[in-house]
């Protein structure tokens, strides 16, 4: 038994070790962003390091690409729009909006 705990905390802590960095790519992945989007090259839409980039000193970014991801936009990055994502929720835009934010 005792054995068995080790082995269960030993996963635990591994599974938990992911960088965060990773599980968020891994969330932009499912939710399609990474169709459009790259961390350091621009497709479709702009490079994620652009954005933070862009976004660096604006205390309110955050807020506005939830509502981006949500809600789509247009015009900020050039004449291709961004289509509204209805399938992610909230609390997923704001990890990605941190994720997204983070990058360098």
């Amino acid at each position: 038994m005792k054995k068995y705990l080790t082995l269960t905390l030993a996963a635990t802590v591994a599974v938990a070790a992911i960088p965060a960095a990773h599980a968020n790519a891994d969330l932009a992945k499912a939710k399609a962003c990474m169709a459009c989007h790259a961390v350091g090259t621009k497709l479709v839409g702009p490079a994620y390091k652009d954005v933070a980039a862009k976004y660096a000193k604006d205390a309110g970014a955050e807020a506005r690409l939830i509502q981006k991801i949500q809600k789509g936009s247009s015009g900020t990055w050039g004449p291709i729009p961004m289509p509204a994502n209805p399938q992610v929720t909230e609390a997923d835009a704001k990890v990605l909006a941190k994720w997204i934010l983070a990058q360098k």
